[in-house]
């Protein structure tokens, strides 16, 4: 059966279907906005969480690792009860049942996972960088500028495991999406409606689509992640206070 489906998959991509290929592009579509929009949140609040110290950060820390593993469905159904129409957003603005409510799920699940790993990250070279930066006659602003380029590995790689959360996510989207046909349907949730009615060797050919979205997507997040020389944190910081002086 799995040969079958490969060939199935094959016929599928191929042949064009104008139905497939939107459910593809609103997969990839709602996965990115909801990575775009976790990462402008998460990148700079995982940055302040690891740079700040106060009483309350090893409570806030545990939380968010917890956090890193949420419950898809019930992420779904904390989104579905805020933006129904019994809720205290659905009176004001209803988007249940829409592209939105799947982007702001998907965005709760990335969130702690970007957050937790770019915390990490920082962390781990925050001190001898910044000390770095310090000696060599830097500003606050520019080792803060060189702490975030040497810890941009860590970042995309942060990017990459929400990117690969929320592509294969089902659960949270079928409540808050409804898999509404030419609306909310995505891979996931058409690999679910195939094998309910029975059609395994179809369902299996879109897992299998699925897989090679998210390896194109993975596989250009890497060679991006690896474009790049290392980076030097003395040339920068020159570089920097050179045109300080100009």
């Amino acid at each position: 059966m799995l040969i079958d489906s490969f060939f199935i998959a094959v016929k599928l991509i191929l042949s064009f279907d104008p139905e497939l290929y939107t459910i593809l592009f609103r997969s990839l579509y709602l996965a990115l906005a909801s990575i775009i929009i976790a990462g402008l949140l998460g990148i700079p609040l995982g940055t302040w969480l690891a740079l700040k110290k106060f009483g309350l950060k090893s409570f806030i820390v545990k939380w968010l690792y917890v956090f890193m593993g949420l419950p898809p469905v019930f992420v779904g159904l904390i989104v579905f009860l805020f933006l129904s129409r019994s809720g205290p957003i659905g009176p004001i603005i209803y988007i249940l049942f829409t592209p939105w409510a799947i982007i702001i799920a998907q965005t709760i699940l990335a969130l702690p996972i970007i957050m937790g790993l770019t915390l990490n990250a920082v962390e781990e070279k925050a001190e001898i960088v910044l000390m770095t930066a310090r000696g060599l006659g830097a500003r606050k602003r520019q080792g803060f500028i060189t702490l975030i380029i040497e810890v941009r590995m860590a970042i995309i790689a942060a990017l990459v495991t929400a990117f690969g959360r929320v592509i294969a996510e089902v659960g949270a989207v079928m409540i808050v999406g409804g898999d509404i046909e030419g609306k909310t349907r995505v891979l996931t949730t058409s690999i679910v409606m195939e094998t309910r009615q029975g059609n395994f060797g179809e369902a299996l050919a879109l897992g299998l689509i699925l897989l090679l979205l998210s390896f194109v997507v993975n596989t250009v997040l890497y060679n991006w992640q690896h474009k790049e020389s290392p980076s030097r944190l003395s040339l920068f910081l020159q570089k920097s206070l050179t045109k300080g002086r100009d």
